[in-house]
């Protein structure tokens, strides 16, 4: 069964001014990721990957061009409208972990179901769940700094799923991290991909765990091109069964 297009860049441009010069990132991009998709960006560094990952999550607005999520233009909405957006539909993994250092792994992850006004109790039972997911329940009234560095992403992992969302998109996921608990984590997005449904964009230098994904695309020259063994024409449907 063919999957469909459920993140739609249409036309999509980004330039920053520079005192009376313009710094172009990229120009003119479409892309489609597919409902189900695990879709790998790479690239060289200043390429304009993050930056598109930025607009495709509703952190950043393009200078031109619309964004939709299924039938709704994100690029459009009010800055209150895109945040509420992202807290229920959207995920996100970085590089560095941007967990709050007085806080626990538990309170930690909870903190985008308390935003969206949950009880404390509610969120507390939701946020176990998620952390006995990624194996850290038993972390889970640990500080950040008392945690590894394969922990606290795993913390990240927990937190970007707690809400439930239908995307979820990641920078470098495994930038910070040695190759075996590179690997652990990627080994646990995969899963993740998996079992709750997602569909999931990977901003990576790291083509062994790119060529693992449904699709690879190339960001260069401001443009997207296929990029690796799995890359395919924008545009082009993977197939699901």
């Amino acid at each position: 069964m063919m999957a469909e297009a459920y993140i739609r860049a249409r036309n999509v441009s980004k330039v920053y001014q520079s005192g009376t010069s313009e710094l172009v990132v990229f120009s003119g991009v479409d892309l489609d990721v597919y409902q189900g998709e695990m879709l790998a960006l790479v690239g060289e560094s200043g390429a304009g990957k993050s930056t598109l990952l930025h607009l495709l999550g509703g952190l950043d607005s393009p200078s031109d061009g619309t964004i939709y999520y299924g039938s709704k233009e994100i690029s459009g909405l009010a800055r209150s409208e895109q945040a509420d957006f992202r807290n229920r539909e959207i995920g996100f993994v970085w590089q560095i972990h941007y967990l709050l250092p007085e806080f626990t792994a538990l309170e930690n992850v909870m903190m985008p179901l308390l935003i969206r006004g949950w009880t404390h109790a509610r969120s507390a039972s939701e946020s176990l769940s998620r952390l006995d997911e990624v194996g850290l329940r038993a972390r889970s009234t640990h500080r950040a700094g008392e945690l590894s560095g394969g922990e606290q992403q795993r913390v990240v992992l927990a937190r970007a799923l707690v809400g439930s969302p239908s995307v979820l998109l990641a920078d470098e996921p495994t930038g910070n991290l040695d190759f075996r608990t590179g690997e652990m984590i990627f080994e646990l997005l995969e899963g993740l991909h998996r079992s709750h449904q997602l569909t999931s964009v990977f901003v990576t230098h790291n083509m062994s765990f790119a060529r693992r994904c449904d699709r690879v695309l190339n960001m260069e020259k401001g443009g997207l091109v296929p990029g690796g063994p799995n890359g395919s024409q924008p545009g082009s449907a993977p197939e699901y069964l």
